[in-house]
């Protein structure tokens, strides 16, 4: 299983980008996904994440009612609306993918990073 983030950037605050993460080498309704972050020196912090027919997200404080997750499972494809970005924003950007038997993401993209300037 392949992902592939890109849609990253250099953006001003208060600016959009959308994210897109394509996965190939297996079903893609099989899985759930999620979109990750890490900040230069921090942890990785959870995003957003949505099941594998778009029934239900969900959202980090952080970025809730400015951020906006979905997919196209005809392209293989899941996508992160980010919209009133903040300089906190900054980061690289993944996506994950679990199937609906595993616990744990056991498949990540490689990122993209984003950029919010003040």
């Amino acid at each position: 299983v392949q992902l592939q983030a890109f849609g990253g950037g250099l953006v001003q605050v208060g600016g959009s980008l959308r994210l897109s993460c394509v996965v190939s080498g297996r079903t893609f309704r099989d899985f759930h996904m999620g979109w990750f972050r890490q900040a230069l020196g921090k942890e990785r912090e959870f995003v957003a994440r949505i099941t594998r027919n778009s029934a239900s997200t969900n959202y980090a404080d952080s970025v809730k009612g400015r951020f906006t997750i979905s997919r196209d499972n005809a392209k293989n494809m899941v996508y992160l609306q980010m919209n009133s970005l903040k300089p906190e924003d900054t980061a690289v950007y993944h996506c994950a993918a679990k199937t609906i038997s595993s616990g744990d993401y056991g498949y990540w993209g490689q990122g993209t990073q984003v950029t919010v300037s003040s």
